[in-house]
Formats: structure tokens, C-alpha cells, sequence
């Protein structure tokens, strides 16, 4: 895991936010018994600050005690300047290939456990739920159920099996999201393997910024956009994957191929960046540079994906490191955005 590195120091009197940081319970219960099915992930408790994610016999991930412990995270953050975090689910844990009965029991389970690791850091580390999304009313009503426990949003992965973000189960609770007022962090999972991605991570290097990619264009092009309220707060991680780079080609596509390619959108994908955010986990200050050229300093957000090891460490560091920035920007990226997206502007 990461270790601890000394931070920039705080900013003007604003809060820094992280919105992109997950958590891993440090036990939970057999997930056969309490679900049913088989199958799930286990943890390997190696140590009292070390443990592995299995799945069956599998090793899926090392993880370590910032992950469950509290104390860890705070000091973390301290090191690194960070004021607040937004703690969402691992992604493994989604369970959104499973029957639904199966996924609302299982997202009750680690629901609860997120608001017990986070309690110990009060109003500094916000729980975000996760949600059965293949069930729309059942994810809808867990969905308020976390929020009148203390989850002040959710995390939804980019997709369920073959329906993307614009399948009308998923706007459905969308369109709940918008309604009832919580954040909505959309995170990519379940990248396609095989041979030439199942090495150098490749998975994780091109997958995880294709599958956002795609989804970002699902909500456009399949016209989510211009039938949720514009109320939806919505935040595609990994600086919203490949889109930012590649919405020229889409725009281009847009107008000289609109019999394929405009969809059910009333206008060029360009014309809905002012519609959701995304974080700044891209590690380069011209790949930031593009980032803001292109969404724009009001829709870009520190996030870190910590406490993984391909997060960002010292936390927003592209940031502080980035001179095209005004200090009014950088404030934006490492404030103002978040608090917005979060409908925490006094936190």
C-alpha cells in the first residue's frame, strides 16, 4: 500500500475534499449464509493491518488497515492536506451479477459496516452507499434507506451486464437520485479480460478509461440527459476516462454521421459537459490541462481513488503542481466543486 507523504499545506480557509476513496470492512459476515448463492468474496485476515480479498481461492487484492481503520485514514489525509473524504464502496463488492434478493441483502450488509468505519471521523469521512442496481425499485428504496441512516450519496458502477447508464431501469433511479438530492459517484468495474488485456494491468490501464468513456457517451447519446432533471449531480471518475480526449471525434461524429450516432440526444455531446462532473485523478499536468480546457474548472474535482496503489499520493497533487491554474481555480478543483456536488456548500 501507499505509504504516508507529506501534503501541500491547506488553502485559503477552504476545506480540501477528496471524492474518489474506498472502503474495505475488516470483516463482514459469510456472505453464502446471510445472501445465499456462493461464490462471494472473503477476507483473508493476514495480520491486524494486512488482508487479502479472495475470491474462492483466488487472491483479488492486497489490502491494508486504511482501508478499515478510521485513525489510518485520518492521518493520512493529514499528510496529505485533505480536510474531507468521500468513502465509497470497492467495486467488487457491487454484486450486480447476482439475483436481486441476493444484492439487497448484500448491499445492506455493507452499508452498514461503511457507516461504523466511518462514524470514527465524523462529519471528515462521508459515507456513500452502494445500491442493488439491477432492481431499480429495490435500489431506490435502499437508497433511502442509507440516506436516513447517514450516507449523504451513492456510488453506482458504469453498467449491469450489457445495459449501460442509459437503460431505463438505471435512469429510473437516476432520475430518484435527482429527485431525493444525492450525489451520484459512477465508478467503472467488471472491464472485459482475455489474453492481450489479463497482463500489465492492462485491464486497469485501458478498460478502466474505455468503460467510462462509454458510459459518459450512454447518458448523452441515449438522451439520459435531456430527460433527468438537471438537478442530478452526477461524477465519473478517472477524469471521466478517455471522454475528455476523444469528444472532438464525438462531436465530429455527431454532425457528419447522425444516422448512427446521435441516438435519442437533442444536441452534440459537447453541449452537455455542463452536466456532470468528473475527478482528477490523471497524475499529468497536461492531461489535467485538457481536463479543465475541456469540462471546464467548474466540473473538475480532487480525487485520489486512495487507498489503492494506483491512486494519486500526495492527494491532489496534479493540482497543486499544475501553474496554468488561477489560485481561484485551484480553489474550485480542491473545494468549491466537491462542496456543489456533495450539496454540502456550509461542511
Amino acid at each position: 500500500m501507499a505509504q504516508p507523504v507529506a501534503g501541500p499545506p491547506a488553502r485559503s480557509g477552504f476545506p480540501v475534499v477528496d471524492v474518489h476513496t474506498h472502503v474495505v470492512p475488516k470483516a463482514w459476515p459469510d456472505l453464502a449464509a446471510a445472501c445465499g448463492g456462493s461464490g462471494w468474496p472473503w477476507l483473508r485476515v493476514d495480520s491486524e493491518r494486512a488482508a487479502m480479498i479472495m475470491i474462492g481461492e483466488t487472491e483479488f487484492r492486497p489490502v491494508g488497515a486504511e482501508c478499515w481503520d478510521a485513525p489510518t485514514r485520518l492521518a493520512d489525509m493529514a499528510a496529505d492536506g485533505v480536510d474531507v473524504q468521500v468513502v465509497s464502496p470497492t467495486p467488487v463488492f457491487f454484486g450486480y451479477d447476482r439475483p436481486a434478493d441476493q444484492a439487497v441483502k448484500l448491499a445492506r450488509i455493507f452499508n452498514d459496516l461503511t457507516l461504523e468505519v466511518t462514524a470514527a471521523g465524523g462529519d471528515r469521512l462521508l459515507p456513500f452507499c452502494q445500491v442493488p442496481l439491477q432492481d431499480p425499485d429495490a435500489a431506490c428504496a435502499e437508497l433511502d434507506r442509507c440516506l436516513a441512516a447517514g450516507h449523504v450519496g451513492v456510488e453506482i458502477g458504469n453498467h449491469v451486464g450489457d445495459r449501460d447508464l442509459d437503460d431505463a431501469g438505471i435512469v429510473t433511479f437516476l432520475t430518484h437520485c435527482a429527485e431525493v438530492g444525492a450525489p451520484v459517484f459512477v465508478h467503472p468495474w467488471d472491464m472485459a479480460g482475455g489474453p492481450r488485456l489479463d497482463r500489465w494491468m492492462a485491464r486497469w490501464l485501458t478498460g478502466m478509461p474505455a468503460e467510462t468513456h462509454l458510459s459518459v457517451l450512454a447518458m448523452i447519446l441515449g438522451g439520459v440527459f435531456d430527460r433527468v432533471p438537471p438537478t442530478l449531480r452526477i461524477c465519473f471518475a478517472h477524469g471521466g476516462g478517455s471522454f475528455p480526449f476523444w469528444l472532438g471525434r464525438a462531436d465530429n461524429a455527431w454532425h457528419r454521421r447522425g444516422d448512427l450516432v446521435r441516438g435519442a440526444s437533442a444536441a452534440p455531446p459537447s453541449s452537455y459537459v455542463d452536466r456532470f462532473y468528473v475527478d482528477s485523478v490523471v497524475f499529468a499536468t497536461p492531461a489535467l490541462r485538457l481536463l479543465v480546457d475541456t469540462m471546464g474548472a467548474d466540473r473538475v474535482l480532487v480525487g485520489s481513488d486512495y487507498p489503492y496503489p494506483l491512486g494519486e499520493r500526495p492527494v491532489g497533487r496534479v493540482v497543486h503542481e499544475a501553474d496554468f491554474l488561477t489560485d481561484a481555480q485551484r480553489d474550485q478543483l480542491l473545494s468549491h466543486n466537491a462542496l456543489r456536488f456533495l450539496g454540502k456548500v456550509g461542511i
